[in-house]
């Protein structure tokens, strides 16, 4: 898979969820999936996929390419403050490594995640859920507007767009938060692994103040 991207129509809650999909486009060449995510018998999520073929090609070497990020051994985990210290996926379902920047201060993040459980009970996570897990963090480690002051910036979509496919435990997030003064934000993500550059996350933001 080269692309997904998630809808996210209404609040997930913490219940049976119930998931379809289908192939909307068969081809040789690029194949389209759809899925769909259902609480009560109403849509929460939806997701596309898009699957092109993959061969080999003597490309050349690219130029300019970016210093990958610092191994996640020499990073720090994140220092949940009492306001982000209840149980929840992102501190109790996956690992944190941060390398430059810090969940703690506003600013562009580079953080390396894993996940600690599996996303389905009895099975190894796949290397898309394992990436996946970890894009919809950007917007929350790159933080520009500080919480404690009533903002939100929440995300109701995630776009992953890949180069290659995933290898190892850990995905690395080198984010960005962008935000206007029309409600509107935007969170980009360089996304790596131990073997080099992987692709990016991209997030709208519906920014808000309570």
């Amino acid at each position: 898979m080269s692309r997904v991207t998630v809808e996210l129509l209404r609040p997930v809650p913490v219940a049976p969820l119930v998931l379809t999909a289908h192939l909307r486009r068969p081809g040789r060449k690029v194949q389209l999936v759809e899925a769909s995510l259902s609480a009560s018998a109403t849509e929460v999520a939806r997701a596309t996929a898009l699957r092109p073929r993959t061969i080999d090609l003597p490309v050349p070497p690219e130029r300019d390419a970016p210093e990958p990020p610092p191994d996640p051994e020499s990073g720090h985990p994140v220092p949940w403050s009492p306001m982000s210290d209840y149980r929840a996926f992102h501190n109790q379902g996956v690992e944190h490594r941060i390398v430059a920047g810090g969940f703690d201060r506003p600013g562009p993040t580079t953080d390396w995640i894993r996940l600690r459980v599996p996303v389905v009970a009895g099975e190894a996570p796949s290397a898309l859920e394992r990436v996946a897990a970890a894009a919809d963090f950007g917007n929350g480690i790159s933080w520009v507007l500080p919480r404690v002051e009533g903002w939100q910036f929440i995300n109701p979509d995630l776009t992953i767009s890949l180069l290659r496919h995933p290898v190892g435990e850990w995905v690395c997030l080198d984010a960005e938060t962008m935000v206007q003064p029309n409600g509107i934000g935007l969170a980009e993500s360089r996304l790596w692994d131990r073997s080099g550059r992987l692709g990016r996350a991209v997030q709208s933001l519906l920014i808000d103040r309570q």
